[in-house]
């Protein structure tokens, strides 16, 4: 276990911990939470032992392996799956042993290091890797990709896999939801729910740390003060405890009050000097609570829009993509075909795996990207507030809240009390930049101070439609609630991509996937995305073809259509006119019946080769698909020797591969099949 006792942490001449005392057990899974600078990375770093406490003691076990995200971005051109692999300290371990025995040439040593290895798990090793790189989102063509071919974003990941790459007997796990996208949340959360060593983990994702912690330990005025429970937990019994504490300081004061009448009123009088000067001690000997300060809510809105045009914008067979850097090649297309419409009022939510372009749409709409075909048309009036992720890099460093304030001013031609200096430090003051913070250089500032600058300067606009893109990533709970609470008073229309599910159900009414290139509504909220999510991976696993996407039911327009359990004729006969009225024509001539025929041989004879095909892609997935599951029990068994284990390993990629591209063609075939039937109807 671990166990602070008594420790005192100071930063500069910052108390972080002070007489603080905490017990975490092993198997606990620990939310770390306080309001942002109360110093939770801090007390990470003095458990992994880069800090010293000033006082006190940390206890804990000098066996223990620990597991923990390293914040610097690698610079490499190692392999994805090589760099995640070294995360394994003791197969790596067992590696250097193996390199030393061979190196003095000692058998003996050389078959001991073996051992060494198989305990480690060598053989499964690369699969291990790679199933965690996939699970948070790399393709199968990025596992062996350079390290520093990445973006940050995807770098972090790879931090991330190589951390829980490690065997760890405690897991330190400091944001690790920031650069994850909703599917690579979700599969996150479920390797965590069955990692069995003492996890902490510092989260604003109040879902998250719900669906993942048991414990919950509050950082707050230099305390410490554990709490059986998820984060919901938490808050009740905080809340219960405030009111509690509270309520004992009115009772206490009322008593102080009550002693100190008494011993003003008969202090100077002989009779009663006696029991006034017993109460005088009283008051001395009590010990004074002191009255519950908690942090002032965070609260700002935005302002009335000045117009709200319907429909907002609409998208008719727009593509969405990136100019081709190398020259003379074409654009590169990421999302195409995209006809959908955003009316005032609108809280659309955008879901859809990282790298399948939901900040390429939305950057097309916001003009940081141009379109690459078709039609986009706005609403006259469309005033657009764009929160990008990439914003809070692009921020001057030497730039102050105040000259950024001065200059939108300027740019939005403000004047009179308006363009003021006191009424914008007023307008930052509802963002928390008081007093001197208003001159604080960008450079210095936090990230969730950044996020707040860069909110103020979007309300500051009085936008009508609202693009938000992972706005939460810096954010604590307090301002992330403040955030839903102005969006759901917001009067304009929004589209938000992010992670946080509480401010996607909170805010959003309504959902688009990207996928596949495109873009389709989704028929379902955020439980029934993830179930579809895990019907998509069981799928993969299966080999089989993915399930349809959840889309609205279909308007029955016609005979036709609504009842499509009868049979041609039965159609023909519900739509025809009667035989009596004038016009009528007669039932079955046999010539229609003739052409008719003549067209499904045509159709027939066209897909005939198409359909035999699909029908060998299905029968060999359906092969494919019990080999895996052979294979995978013969490795679950553990009866398997070292180069069986590998060679196991081994068909299992090629298997997986194979399925792959076989489920490629079996779309491409249904695509043309499809095809040939439409240009037929």
């Amino acid at each position: 276990m671990i166990q602070l006792k008594n420790l005192t942490l100071r930063r500069g001449v910052k108390v972080v911990l002070q007489n603080a005392s905490v017990t975490l057990n092993p198997g606990e899974k620990v939310g770390l939470v306080g309001r942002n600078g109360a110093g939770k990375s801090s007390l990470f770093s003095l458990i992994a032992n880069r800090l010293q406490a000033d006082a006190g003691d940390l206890e804990m076990p000098p066996t223990w392996r620990l597991g923990e995200v390293a914040q610097n971005m690698p610079e490499t051109s190692q392999g994805a799956t090589d760099f995640v692999l070294e995360g394994d300290l003791p197969l790596m371990e067992a590696r250097a042993v193996l390199a030393a025995a061979e190196a003095a040439e000692d058998g003996h040593a050389i078959a001991e290091a073996y051992v060494l290895l198989e305990q480690a798990g060598t053989f499964d090793a690369a699969s291990r890797a790679q199933a965690l790189l996939l699970g948070l989102g790399f393709r199968t063509d990025q596992l062996d990709a350079p390290v520093n071919s990445f973006s940050g974003g995807w770098r972090m990941r790879l931090q991330l896999a190589r951390a829980l790459m490690c065997p760890a007997d405690l897991l330190l796990l400091d944001e690790p939801t920031n650069h994850l996208d909703l599917d690579a949340l979700v599969w996150l959360e479920g390797w965590l729910k069955r990692y069995n060593g003492l996890m902490l983990v510092i989260s604003h994702d109040r879902e998250f740390l719900d669906a993942i912690t048991n414990v919950t330990v509050h950082l707050d005025n230099a305390q410490l003060t554990r709490y059986g429970g998820n984060y919901s937990a938490f808050e009740t019994m905080r809340a219960e405890r405030l009111e509690q504490a509270q309520a004992a300081f009115g009772k206490q004061q009322e008593k102080i009050a009550h002693l100190q009448r008494f011993i003003d009123r008969f202090k100077a009088k002989a009779s009663k000097a006696k029991q006034a000067q017993s109460r005088v001690k009283a008051l001395d000997r009590m010990v004074k609570l002191g009255p519950v300060l908690v942090d002032a809510e965070f609260e700002f809105s935005f302002r009335q829009p000045q117009n709200l045009p319907n429909p907002m914008l609409t998208m008719r067979e727009l593509s969405c993509g990136y100019p081709n850097l190398e020259a003379g090649q074409p654009p590169v297309t990421i999302v195409r075909h995209i006809t959908r419409s955003v009316m005032a009022g609108q809280r659309i939510g955008i879901l859809g795996a990282n790298g399948q372009g939901k900040s390429t749409l939305v950057k097309t709409i916001a003009h940081a990207l141009q379109p690459l075909d078709g039609e986009f048309a706005e609403g006259k009036g469309l005033a657009v507030g764009y929160f990008a992720q990439q914003e809070l890099d692009l921020l001057s460093e030497d730039d102050t809240p105040m000259q950024r304030m001065v200059r939108l001013a300027r740019e939005s031609g403000a004047t009179g009390q308006e363009a003021r200096e006191q009424d914008l430090r007023n307008f930052l003051g509802q963002f928390r930049f008081a007093g001197d913070m208003v001159h604080q250089k960008v450079g210095t500032l936090s990230g969730g101070e950044r996020a707040r600058l860069v909110m103020a300067t979007i309300v500051w606009g009085k936008p009508n439609l609202l693009l938000l893109d992972e706005p939460t990533n810096h954010l604590d709970l307090n301002t992330r609630e403040a955030l839903s609470i102005a969006l759901n008073e917001f009067e304009g229309s929004v589209m938000l991509v992010s992670h946080d599910r509480a401010l996607l159900r909170e805010v959003c009414d309504e959902f688009w996937l990207v996928t596949s290139g495109g873009v389709l509504p989704f028929d379902g909220d955020l439980d029934d995305y993830q179930k579809w999510l895990l019907e998509v991976s069981r799928a993969n696993a299966r080999g089989l073809p993915p399930p349809p996407v959840p889309g609205p039911a279909p308007i029955l327009s016609s005979p036709a259509v609504a009842a499509p359990s009868l049979s041609p004729k039965a159609v023909a006969r519900a739509s025809a006119p009667d035989a009596k009225s004038p016009g009528a024509f007669k039932r079955d001539n046999p010539q229609d019946r003739k052409q008719s025929g003549q067209q499904r041989n045509l159709i027939a004879n066209r897909t005939r080769p198409l359909r035999a095909e699909v029908q060998q892609i299905d029968g060999r997935m359906e092969k494919l698909a019990a080999e895996r599951v052979k294979l995978e029990a013969e490795l679950a068994g553990g009866k398997l020797s070292g180069p069986d284990i590998a060679e196991t390993g081994r068909r299992l990629n090629h298997l997986n591969a194979e399925v792959a591209m076989l489920e490629e063609r079996w779309l491409e075939l249904q695509t043309e099949i499809e095809a040939i039937t439409g240009e037929a109807g």
